[in-house]
């Protein structure tokens, strides 16, 4: 028996390769499927089912073009109601891989169909968990996904998330090891930890969720500072659920070498978004004038997916040369497949002509610090709420990010703020949108919080405050 999990960082979304005895599973695999293939291949194993534990929101899963290649089964739990041929297993059915079992185990609350799958060694012991989103590393699957769709209140779902959690997975013995749908850093939670693999007894010990004292104490808990989830979730869900285009045709229709004049054409007719993949420091200084800035060094598709959220939207990539398939393939994981081309030589072909650039007014810490230790100025913090209840600048609005769309319009033009995030990444991300729709009136403050937070302790006496 061997278990292999192949862990996506941008994601921080964990997919399983599970072998015995000539025989294999997939559990949860993403949409380009190549890896599993070749893995597949170099273990002479067959694939004989691709287990599904639930309609994911948060990217587009594998399992149909794996199926098509490989002839296995997708298998799904209970209350799953595929468009397409899939196993729909009930609680507690048992699936032979080798000298092995897969046990479903139907764990409503993150979503109806949600179900966990229990690894059952060549002895019939309980081994392993593979928990999905049901059960993460310190946290468990936020239960307000499914609201619309089942119609359902997010508490009804807390209540079903509490009996599956506390009935069916804290009774399975101590030394099972579990394997989590996702880490730190995914929107599916808010609380893991950044471990990827875990005992159940520790996380009996650690998991706040586990640690409820009745019902209405973990519902409470669990929905306490649960912010909306990105509005991609629900067409990723339905994509997933529905089905979609085959990664191979998405790629290869999408890397589309475009000579300058046809960029620009299209950049004019087509109503696509300009999207700028480079490091948030290299894009500061120059870039094509209304691009948006969403660098490959961070979690690229996750943000892409929140900050477009229209998985449709057409989009022209501005890439360093050699990135253009790294970033489809990634914007393909959270469903964006109407990728038109990208600017042939990157960002140095529109230089090179000399057409004009646009640029991020941007500051220095210790010279943000020595202008704040002057006159009060407005700042605006993008991290999230939690990152700012943490520590953050005295007198500094909290405007997280990932609801840009929804603060923009608040915003006074003729007023000039400062903008900053914990290094950079996100605050370039804002900057970008904000001069797109025409906000000019604020300046960056490079290397964010971070940078921020050292210079004012050694340089000035403008005080970070930790919040209240």
């Amino acid at each position: 028996m061997k278990i292999e999990q192949l862990y996506t960082g941008c994601l921080a979304q964990g997919a399983y390769y599970i072998t015995s005895e000539g025989e294999a599973a997939i559990i949860d695999p993403l949409r380009e499927t190549h890896t599993y293939v070749e893995r597949l291949k170099r273990d002479n194993v067959k694939l004989k089912y691709i287990f599904e534990t639930h309609f994911h929101a948060d990217f587009v899963s594998g399992h149909l073009d794996l199926s098509k290649n490989t002839g296995a089964a997708i298998v799904y739990g209970p209350n799953a109601n595929p468009a397409f041929d899939a196993i729909i297993a009930h609680d507690g059915q048992i699936f032979n891989i080798g000298q092995i079992k897969i046990k479903v185990i139907h764990t409503p609350g993150h979503t109806l169909e949600s179900v966990c799958y229990l690894l059952l060694d060549e002895n019939d012991k309980p081994h392993a968990l593979f928990s999905g989103d049901t059960l993460f590393l310190g946290d468990v699957g936020r239960p307000d996904l499914a609201q619309k769709t089942a119609h359902i209140t997010k508490e009804e779902l807390a209540a079903l998330l509490y009996e599956s959690l506390y009935h069916k997975i804290l009774p399975l013995p101590d030394d099972v090891i579990v394997y989590p749908g996702h880490g730190a850093g995914s929107a599916c939670g808010k609380n893991m930890m950044k471990e990827t693999v875990d005992t159940l007894a520790n996380q009996k010990k650690l998991n706040y969720a586990l640690n409820q004292p009745n019902k209405e104490a973990f519902i409470e808990a669990v929905l306490k500072g649960l912010l909306p989830p990105p509005a991609y979730f629900e067409m990723n869900v339905a994509m997933n659920k529905k089905g979609y285009e085959s990664f191979e045709n998405v790629l290869n229709k999408s890397m589309k070498k475009l000579s300058l004049d046809q960029f620009i054409n299209l950049a004019q007719t087509s109503g696509a978004l300009l999207l700028d993949t480079r490091h948030h420091d290299e894009f500061a200084q120059a870039f094509i004038p209304k691009s948006i800035n969403i660098g490959l060094n961070g979690d690229f598709a996750p943000w892409a997916g929140t900050l477009i959220a229209d998985v449709n939207q057409p989009i022209l990539i501005i890439t360093d040369p050699g990135k253009e398939e790294e970033v489809i393939t990634r914007l393909s994981r959270v469903g964006f497949d109407n990728v038109l081309g990208y600017l042939e030589g990157g960002f140095s072909s529109w230089v090179n002509a000399g057409l004009q650039t646009d640029a991020i007014q941007r500051v220095s810490a210790s010279a943000f610090a020595d202008e704040m230790s002057k006159q009060k100025n407005t700042v605006i913090d993008v991290r999230k709420p939690s990152e700012y209840d943490a520590e953050h600048v005295e007198g500094a609005v909290n405007k997280p990010l990932a609801y840009i769309n929804e603060w923009i319009n608040t915003l006074d033009r003729k007023e000039h703020f400062y903008l900053h995030c914990a290094g950079g990444y996100r605050s370039a991300i804002a900057a970008s949108i904000l001069l797109a729709r025409g906000y000019r009136n604020f300046t960056e403050v490079q290397g964010g919080f971070n940078a921020i937070s050292q210079t004012t302790v050694k340089k000035t006496n403008y005080v970070c405050v930790s919040a209240k």
